[in-house]
Formats: structure tokens, C-alpha cells, sequence
């Protein structure tokens, strides 16, 4: 195989390798939450408000991060926030009080945005655009898998040898990974984009006047806020409202959520790049189609305790991780190469907090009021809202090349 072709492909393997990292270290506290709340006397709400003060400076930075990136060479900033964030991962073992572990996760969602801002830019910029959806689904593999990884290396080493030891093994391979990025060459910026650039697409005051991105950003906000709603409280509900034991409900939830994630997210990607040959509107529409699809399954998954609970919880999750790929694609699609990782800023920003910043709190005070089984009502409430926007967005889809021609303009 010639070095070329070679060299994407080694990329897209390094920077979704440390995307898997960056997905892990945050979901190893999800892990071990009643083991923090054990030795803290903490409330449910105290739990939640972890996660959300995380994903708050992590979407506060991102706007600073975008536009430097659009600027600057992305790899030497990914490289600075992986080795950043990889620290402060290390420094968990000083985390002796509520307050100094709140610090520490606010200081690591700061380092992730450096990542999660550009490092999709990085990558479709390695390959043609109607095969984006795929590429993204490889890079997006990290979600469940990381997710998954966070799940089980807490879950199992926690018990063992406190809640603060798997924290140290998801912060090594993060400086290894860093020094691998440093000799990555960084490819041209829109050297695969068909699309021209007009003000809609191609200044930063165009995108508030940009449907195809308002529609898309707006819908992936409303799936965030159940995704993230339901990343951190699942394996609780099924520890004290199913009566696992720790270990079994982090297992149970991380197997489903690694196996799931890596099937929706290879299905979504090839399904969204198979559907743009026919329709320019495919990556809303399989996007607004698979939400649809997860709300009368995640209702059964709550209200069932037999045998059927844990398949219905699977099957909600995979069409919940089914739109990740062409959702992003659709993102990225929106706007022009020169402003992409601004754009992805301010999606992070909006996503994050209508998303999953209020939701693991707001579910927290359902649940500390009512109860944890009426808290996962709201992310239900979420989809039904992300699947009506994508729906509208549909005819907003722009019409990008597919091999070697543009889809057609008014078909949607």
C-alpha cells in the first residue's frame, strides 16, 4: 500500500485512539458515583452537578478553542490538551474533598474541549465528502468504546482498590498518545470540499442565519441532553432501582453500551453515506428516524424488570447511538473548511449547555423529589424534541459531491 494512502488511515487510527481516552476519563466517575457519594455524604443532585460543572468550562472553552484552531495548527493544540488534561487525570489522587475533586473535573473538561473542537476538523480534511459519515463512525467508535472502557475499568478496579485508582489508569496512555499525534502531518484545510463558500457558510455571523446548522446543532442538543442524562445515571438506576451489584450494573451497562455504540456508529456512517447518493437531506434524516425510533423502546426499558428490561435497554441505546456519525457529518457539512472548527465551538457550546450539562442535575432533582425511575422521563421528553427538529431540517441539507458529482439541489 502506497504512503498516501497509508498516512490517513494511520491518523484516523492515532486520533481516534486518543478520542477513546478522552471518552473514558470522563466515564469512569460515572462508574464509581456511589463510592464518591459513599465517602463524601454527597446528595444525588452534588453527583449530577459534577458532571454538569464538567461539561460547563468544557463548553465555555471551546468557543476560545475554535477559532484559534481556524487559525493556528491544529495538531500542536491537540497535542497541548491531551498532555494537559492527561495530568490533571493523574492528579485525582489529591482529591480529597468534594470541592478539590469539582476543581479537578472542571480543569479536565477545559483540556477535552482542546481535542473534541478540532480533532473532527483534522480528520475529514484526510478524506472525500461522501465518505464522511464513515470516517466520522470510525473516529466516533470512542464514544461507546471509551464510554464502555470508563464503565468497566471502574467498575471492576474500584471495588478493588478505591474509587480514585482507575483514574490513574485512563490518564497514562494519554501522553503516549499525545507524542504520537506530534508526528502526525497536518493535512490541508477544505482540500476535499466541493461546496463554495458564502456568507451563510463561511463567516462566523452566517452561521446564525445558517438553517442547515441551526437545525442540526439543535437537534444534537436535544440527543446530548438524553444521551448524557442517561450515560450517568443508568448504571446507578440499575444498582439501586434493579438491585445489581456495583460491579454487575457497570458491567451490564458497559457491555451494552461498547457493543451498541460500535455497531450504531458503523451502521449510521455507512447507512448516512448510502442514503446521500438518493437524498441530500440523508444524514438529518437518518439521524430524526432513529430518534424516533428509541422513544417507545427506552419507555419499555423503564417500566419492565424481567428478562425483556436489559434487551430493550440495548436496542434504545443503539438507535440513541445510531445518528452520532451522520449527525456530525451534517454538522460539518454546514459550513465552509476555513470556520469548521469555530462552528464546531459553538455546536459544542449550544449542544452542551441545553444538553448534558442541565440534565444529569436536573434528573439528580427529579430523582431526589421523586424518584430515579421518573428522573429518565426527561431524556424520553429529549428525543421526541431532537427527532421533530431533524425532521425540519431536512430541506436545509446542502448538497455536497458524491462521486464525483453534487447531490441535486432540490432533492430531499
Amino acid at each position: 500500500m502506497s504512503k498516501p494512502k497509508l498516512y490517513p488511515r494511520n491518523a484516523l487510527i492515532t486520533l481516534t485512539a486518543l478520542n477513546l481516552l478522552n471518552y473514558a476519563d470522563r466515564n469512569v466517575l460515572y462508574a464509581v458515583q456511589p463510592l464518591v457519594q459513599d465517602e463524601f455524604h454527597l446528595t444525588k443532585t452534588q453527583i449530577g452537578y459534577l458532571t454538569s460543572a464538567f461539561l460547563g468550562f468544557y463548553m465555555i472553552a471551546a468557543p476560545f478553542v475554535g477559532p484559534l484552531a481556524d487559525r493556528y495548527s491544529r495538531k500542536l493544540i491537540i497535542v497541548f490538551g491531551a498532555i494537559f488534561w492527561s495530568g490533571l487525570t493523574l492528579l485525582t489522587a489529591f482529591t480529597h474533598t468534594y470541592s478539590e475533586l469539582l476543581v479537578r473535573h472542571t480543569l479536565v473538561g477545559i483540556g477535552e474541549a482542546t481535542f473534541v473542537t478540532i480533532a473532527p476538523t483534522f480528520v475529514v480534511d484526510l478524506f472525500s465528502e461522501d465518505k464522511r459519515a464513515r470516517i466520522l463512525g470510525v473516529f466516533y467508535l470512542a464514544i461507546p468504546v471509551g464510554s464502555a472502557a470508563g464503565y468497566l475499568v471502574g467498575g471492576y478496579l474500584a471495588p478493588l482498590y478505591g474509587w480514585r485508582f482507575p483514574f490513574y489508569i485512563a490518564a497514562v496512555p494519554g501522553f503516549l498518545l499525545a507524542l504520537a499525534v506530534l508526528f502526525l502531518k497536518e493535512p490541508e484545510r477544505g482540500q476535499f470540499d466541493s461546496l463554495k463558500e458564502t456568507p451563510e457558510r463561511g463567516t462566523i455571523l452566517g452561521m446564525v442565519r445558517n438553517p442547515a446548522f441551526l437545525t442540526a446543532t439543535l437537534g444534537m442538543a436535544a440527543m446530548t441532553f438524553s444521551l448524557g442524562g442517561i450515560q450517568v445515571w443508568m448504571p446507578q438506576f440499575l444498582y439501586s432501582e434493579r438491585h445489581y451489584t456495583l460491579e454487575s450494573a457497570n458491567l451490564t451497562f458497559g457491555l451494552i453500551v461498547v457493543v451498541d455504540g460500535i455497531l450504531a456508529a458503523l451502521a449510521g456512517g455507512w447507512l448516512g453515506d448510502y442514503l446521500l447518493r438518493r437524498t441530500r437531506s440523508a444524514y438529518y434524516l437518518v439521524s430524526a428516524v432513529s430518534m424516533m425510533l428509541g422513544v417507545p423502546v427506552m419507555i419499555v426499558a423503564l417500566f419492565v424488570s424481567g428478562r425483556a428490561m436489559v434487551p430493550a435497554i440495548a436496542v434504545a441505546a443503539f438507535f440513541l447511538l445510531l445518528n452520532t456519525a451522520p449527525l456530525n457529518a451534517a454538522v460539518i457539512n454546514s459550513v465552509g473548511a476555513h470556520i469548521r472548527a469555530t462552528a464546531i465551538a459553538v455546536n459544542i457550546f449550544i449542544i452542551h449547555i441545553l444538553g448534558d450539562v442541565p440534565s444529569p442535575t436536573m434528573m439528580g432533582w427529579v430523582a431526589d423529589k421523586r424518584s430515579l425511575q421518573a428522573a429518565f422521563i426527561l431524556p424520553v421528553i429529549a428525543m421526541v424534541i431532537s427527532s421533530a427538529i431533524l425532521f425540519y431540517g431536512m430541506k436545509f441539507a446542502p448538497a455536497v459531491r458524491v462521486g464525483g458529482a453534487s447531490t441535486e439541489a432540490g432533492k430531499t
